[in-house]
């Protein structure tokens, strides 16, 4: 969505889903796994045990296995329990972060951990806030960058390699984002409830969610080499993001069941005929045209804007609030199904390439 009551509120994303939006980061957290000159008290470390507790912020499914790995060496040293099996995702996933530690010794995990937990103290104190292109600090490895240049918020998915898929923190992010840019000059709150006009960057491979959200924003812009891909039943889930709502109305029903239901994968070309996309660019100009309309459409009157959306908007919000209800709770049971699993385990056994 991007946001555009005074400015423009933008998510984008290389190589999955590009729109506007605002996030809040934690900085780059680093693991040192080599000898410190001064080694933490056994006092330091029960305090820091004490002080992850009052965090005011999750710091992310990643960071919870860093600091639940450290805290096992530290207390109990290298790894000494079997692997659990490959089903058991969470106990898994807490498995392999203690025995990547190795053989550190108890004394560095024991000093590793305080680190840690004071680099969070100190994040979780900082505010959010969207600053100048220009004056902000943007380390290569945050998952999410923000901006906000020319009355334009522009909130990027910075995880190519990953597909831009989303982690549990950057949902969590993306609302925080959302909810400062909702009352900052430029736009944003929830998907469903934004006041402002949402603008969707399109410069890739959209796949699940960065899809199943385009029905949301107002208008989605696209690059010619982007494709969009829902594949739901390929791993036994279900539609979410409002979907199952939206896209028969942008779309038609038969087209949205081809895309929903039997996962079929469309070009640029082929979402803009059907309604999904507003409008398609040559990748060569793209950015360059974009940001043109952007601009264009952020000196516009703010509260007319906003006026207009609500109107256009308004009728429908309660509907996408029951709907967004019904898909998380279908989606929950489909997480737990026995079909879901087996086929998430023959979808990462494949190592299919999205």
């Amino acid at each position: 969505m991007a946001g555009v009551a005074g400015r423009l509120a933008r998510l984008r994303c290389s190589g999955a889903l590009s729109s506007p939006l605002q996030v809040t980061r934690f900085p780059a957290l680093q693991l040192h796994l080599c000898g410190p000159a001064m080694r933490a008290s056994q006092k330091d470390f029960e305090n820091a045990t004490n002080q992850v507790k009052l965090l005011k912020k999750d710091p992310g499914n990643e960071v919870k296995l860093k600091l639940y790995a450290l805290y096992k060496q530290a207390t109990e040293g290298p790894c000494n329990v079997p692997k659990p099996g490959v089903l058991d995702f969470i106990n898994k996933a807490k498995w392999d972060a203690w025995n990547a530690l190795g053989s550190l010794p108890k004394e560095t995990a024991r000093h590793n951990y305080v680190d840690l937990v004071a680099s969070l103290s100190a994040s979780s104190e900082s505010s959010i806030q969207v600053t100048p292109a220009a004056d902000r600090k943007q380390p290569g490895s945050d998952a999410l960058v923000v901006t906000s240049q020319d009355g334009i918020t522009t909130i990027t998915l910075n995880r190519p390699d990953k597909k831009n898929a989303l982690t549990t923190q950057m949902y969590h992010d993306i609302m925080l984002a959302l909810e400062a840019a909702g009352k900052d000059d430029s736009a944003i709150t929830v998907l469903t409830d934004f006041p402002k006009p949402l603008v969707a960057v399109v410069n890739g491979p959209a796949v699940g969610i960065s899809v199943t959200i385009l029905g949301l924003f107002d208008i989605v812009y696209a690059t010619d080499r982007a494709t969009f891909h829902t594949p739901f039943s390929h791993l036994g889930q279900s539609p979410e993001g409002c979907s199952s709502y939206t896209f028969p109305k942008m779309m038609g029903p038969s087209k949205a069941t081809e895309m929903l239901v039997f996962g079929k994968k469309l070009t640029a070309r082929e979402a803009c005929t059907q309604g999904l996309v507003t409008e398609v660019f040559p990748d060569s100009t793209f950015q360059k045209e974009v940001w043109v309309r952007l601009k264009a459409y952020s000196k516009l009157p703010p509260n007319a804007m906003r006026i207009s959306k609500q109107v256009i908007r308004n009728t429908e919000k309660e509907k996408l609030h029951a709907i967004n209800a019904e898909e998380s709770n279908i989606l929950r049971e489909r997480w737990l199904s026995d079909e879901c699993m087996n086929a998430v385990v023959s979808f990462l056994s494949k190592k299919a390439k999205l």
